[in-house]
């Protein structure tokens, strides 16, 4: 695939590095985009540019960035060097992912570990871009979330459930939390537009909280890639279950617990920005 629907775009993509984040990468660059490639090292984000451009990308439309987002501090600064660099960002795919460890893992911030890198970094990543997606015109905010949202509760009195823990209440939380805040993430008179989806089951490395059986990844991105498309119409605050619209958790529309989660997510990623 090579067209240049998107060749006068920049595109940032977490989590690049492997499964559905390296191909929505390698499938924005078919469509001419630059693609700024997070990976949470500087070799792996290297490893990955080099399998792109075997897969068929240009060499001058990748650019490698790293931040391990078990530290803020390192997302505070990845989102400052694309301020620096790229004074209008068209598209930010959130899609960094980590499944929950079998015991409650805190970060050095203090944040269970799948909270903080499944949405705390989305969240700070959308703040401290605004400058850039509101210059761009027209700009969106894709977030890779899960189905599992569906099937989770906000513990607002123990976020990072360290009384009760369980790997997939915390990482159902992580995404509830992800799907919830993502239409403030573009407010009114932003010209930004926020959307997530579940992309579907796929053979990434998440799959064990899944299933056994997973699509490819590519397929998964390209539903992803799908609403990065400005021939694609999406409403703020939109989920999508693959290509298509579909219900929300009910939370997700709760004007209270909306404004909880900002509160809560500002509080607990205030320290980095």
């Amino acid at each position: 695939m090579s067209d240049t629907v998107l060749s006068a775009r920049t595109a940032l993509v977490t989590g690049a590095s492997s499964g559905i984040g390296w191909e929505t990468a390698r499938l924005l660059a078919g469509h001419g985009a630059t693609v700024l490639v997070h990976a949470r090292t500087a070799a792996e984000a290297a490893d990955a540019v080099e399998r792109l451009v075997a897969a068929g990308a240009r060499r001058d439309q990748l650019v490698e960035l790293a931040a391990d987002f078990t530290h803020l501090a390192e997302v505070a600064v990845l989102a400052g060097t694309v301020v620096e660099h790229y004074p209008a960002l068209d598209l930010l795919v959130n899609n960094a992912a980590a499944m929950a460890p079998e015991r409650c893992t805190l970060t050095g911030d203090g944040n269970e570990v799948s909270l903080q890198v499944n949405f705390l970094a989305a969240h700070l990543l959308a703040r401290l871009l605004r400058a850039p997606l509101s210059a761009a015109g027209d700009a969106r905010i894709v977030n890779v979330s899960s189905s599992l949202h569906r099937t989770a509760s906000m513990n607002w009195s123990d976020p990072h459930r360290t009384k009760r823990y369980s790997r997939v209440a915390a990482y159902a939380q992580s995404q509830l939390a992800l799907t919830m805040a993502t239409a403030g993430m573009a407010p009114a008179g932003s010209g930004i537009t926020a959307v997530s989806l579940d992309p579907g089951q796929c053979a990434t490395a998440l799959l064990p909280l899944y299933g056994r059986t997973g699509a490819p990844a590519a397929e998964g991105a390209a539903a992803v890639v799908r609403l990065c498309l400005p021939g694609t119409v999406v409403a703020n605050g939109a989920y999508f279950d693959g290509d298509a619209v579909a219900p929300v958790a009910p939370a997700a529309q709760e004007e209270r617990s909306l404004k909880r989660l900002a509160r809560l997510a500002d509080q607990l990623a205030g320290r980095a920005a």
